[in-house]
C-alpha cells in the first residue's frame, strides 16, 4: 500500500509560479511512475504530469509544456510539479499519483493506471 499525500496549493496571479509537493510513503514507494492530474470545477480530471523512476522518462499535457516541469527525488519518494507563467485556466485542484505497473512513456497519462491517489491540492490563478 503506498500513501499519497500533495501540498503546496494556494492563490497566485495570472503569471505567478506555485511549486506543489508530494510525499509517497510505503515500502517501495521510490519505484512508482508518479502523476499529476487536475480538474477544475465542472470539468473531468485531466492528465497534466508523469515521471517514471527513470527521471528522464516523463510526459506532459501540450497546454502546460515550456510552462511545467515535473521532478522527483527518489531518496524521498517525493515529486514536485514546478508551474510556472500561471493562468486562469489552470485553476483546478490538482492531484498527485501513484502507480507500480509497469509503463512505456507514452502511457503515463493514463488515469486509468494509476492505483494511489492523494486528496487533492487547489491551486487558484486569479488577479
Amino acid at each position: 500500500q503506498v500513501q499519497v499525500e500533495e501540498s503546496g496549493g494556494g492563490l497566485v496571479q495570472p503569471g505567478g509560479s506555485l511549486r506543489l509537493s508530494c510525499a509517497a510513503s510505503g515500502r517501495t514507494g521510490s519505484r512508482y511512475t508518479m502523476g499529476w492530474f487536475r480538474q477544475a470545477p465542472g470539468k473531468e480530471r485531466e492528465f497534466v504530469a508523469a515521471i517514471k523512476r527513470d527521471i528522464n522518462n516523463v510526459d506532459y499535457k501540450d497546454s502546460v509544456k515550456g510552462r511545467f516541469t515535473i521532478s522527483r527525488d527518489n531518496a524521498k519518494t517525493a515529486v514536485y510539479l514546478q508551474m510556472n507563467s500561471l493562468k486562469p485556466e489552470d485553476t483546478a485542484v490538482y492531484y498527485c499519483a501513484a502507480t507500480s505497473r509497469s509503463l512505456i512513456t507514452s502511457s503515463i497519462g493514463r488515469m486509468a493506471e494509476y492505483d494511489y491517489w492523494g486528496q487533492g491540492t487547489q491551486v487558484t490563478v486569479s488577479s
